[in-house]
């Protein structure tokens, strides 16, 4: 979505790479200080609840495009448990961290794949959050199913954890289409004005 506006304004090459640097970093900040703001409201059932972290990557699929939005995805439960590691509260754990990864890594991507399509029409981003939610927790369920033998977590477990952050995943699915849809509306407005 940012390129498409990016390209209309026919940007250079460095605007966009810094425009997209900026924008990817503030998804990744808010992917680690959301999940510790709902982790201090809430406690740890909070954020197994509400997918605090989630919210920042699916946004930045959406806005960023399937490659930065990959990135993204994959950067977000990183940074956050070396940050939250320093702390001594590693979020999320070691051992969930590369299920993490990989299924916010599928969040982001596939999300981003609708970009530009939602640059055009802002209510693609519900199928594009849709789908992607399907396609990320599938994952998860598959990778924990396969590797269940050798990690503490199980395809069991990893089933729990969907169910209990399901009504996150909903609350996702309406909230983020509306914030790309506002944020889409807010960029076209101040590409106008320029």
């Amino acid at each position: 979505m940012i390129e498409s506006v990016l390209n209309a304004k026919q940007a250079k090459a460095r605007v966009k790479f810094t425009v997209k640097t900026l924008v990817s970093t503030a998804v990744v900040v808010l992917a680690v200080v959301l999940p510790q703001l709902v982790h201090l409201v809430a406690g740890a059932q909070g954020g197994m609840q509400w997918l605090p972290m989630y919210l920042p990557v699916l946004l930045g699929g959406c806005l960023l495009g399937w490659r930065w939005g990959l990135g993204v995805g994959i950067l977000s439960p990183l940074v956050s448990f070396c940050i939250t590691s320093l702390a001594g509260n590693a979020m999320p754990a070691a051992a969930r961290l590369p299920y993490m990864m990989a299924e916010l890594a599928v969040f982001a991507a596939v999300s981003g794949l609708f970009s530009a399509k939602i640059a055009e029409n802002g209510w693609m981003a519900f199928p594009a959050v849709l789908l992607a939610a399907v396609s990320g927790r599938l994952l998860f369920l598959l990778l924990a199913a396969v590797f269940g033998g050798v990690s503490p977590l199980t395809a069991a477990a990893a089933w729990q954890q969907i169910q209990t952050g399901l009504s996150g995943l909903v609350l996702q699915a309406v909230l983020v289409p509306f914030l790309v849809m506002g944020l889409g509306r807010l960029l076209k407005r101040v590409g106008r004005e320029e």
